[in-house]
Formats: C-alpha cells, structure tokens, sequence
C-alpha cells in the first residue's frame, strides 16, 4: 500500500475538524448574542434554522463546513483506491493539489466568501478529484494481476 497518497487524505481530514472548531467558536458566541445560549434552543432544531438569525459571515463556516462533509466523502474512497492498487507520482500531486484548493476553498469561503472566485475553486478541486477518479478507474480496470507481486 502507499502511504504518500493517504497523506492528503489525512490532512483533509484534519481541516475538517479546524473548520469543525472554528465554525463552533464563532457561531456559540453570535447564538449566545441574539438568544441566551444553545439552553434556549427549540428541541430538534438544527444549524440552518440559524439562517437570518445569526449574521450571514458566521454561518459561512457552517455552510464550508457542511461542504467538507459532501464532495470530499468521494475523494476519500478515490485516494484508498489508489493507495491499494498502487498510486503513482502524479496520483500524489493531484490529491496534494485537491486538498490545497479545498483549504484555500474554505479559507475563502469562511472570510471573503464572493461566490464567483469560491466556484471557481470549487470548479478547480472538482476538475482534479475527475482525474483522479479516472485513474482509480484505470488502476482497478486495467490492473493485471500477473504483474502483482506474490
């Protein structure tokens, strides 16, 4: 298995959990502000049930947080693909390169948050997780096993 290609993943994973916290930090305050603190909250109620009731660039990191938790849930099983059937030089960069974006993604979203630069990084990391799933494609149906080692 390949360890280098399960790196980005890892890292994403990790980012995940820093948007996690800084979604918490900055939305337990501003709930606190216009209600008195989750006591007060409805039971069953949930995070976009704050919209229009928090300020708007708060709910920006619940919203990249929410979006860490969608596309990125293909790219896991893409990078253990690779990793198990052998991931290449380019297969590294191109995951490396997927996970850059999707922080410069939330970094962005979180603080400028102008849709038209935040789609085209979102265009960008969809453009190389598509190759990378191809070439998870390509590595399981090409794959000869006569080649493997035994």
């Amino acid at each position: 298995m390949q360890a280098q290609i399960l790196a980005p993943a890892a890292v994403l994973v990790l980012w995940s959990l820093v948007m996690l916290y800084w979604m918490a930090f900055t939305r337990l305050p501003a709930i606190k502000k216009v209600s008195g603190g989750l006591g007060d909250a409805k039971p069953g109620g949930r995070g976009q049930d704050l919209e229009g009731v928090i300020p708007d660039k708060v709910q920006w990191k619940a919203h990249n947080y929410v979006h860490l938790m969608e596309q990125p849930t293909i790219f896991y099983p893409t990078v253990v693909i690779l990793a198990i059937m052998g991931a290449g030089a380019l297969d590294v960069l191109l995951a490396w390169t997927y996970v850059a974006v999707r922080i410069i993604h939330s970094v962005y979203q979180a603080t400028v948050n102008v849709v038209k630069v935040r789609f085209l990084l979102f265009l960008i990391s969809t453009l190389v997780l598509t190759v990378l799933a191809v070439r998870a494609v390509m590595a399981t149906l090409l794959f000869d096993p006569s080649l493997a080692p035994a």
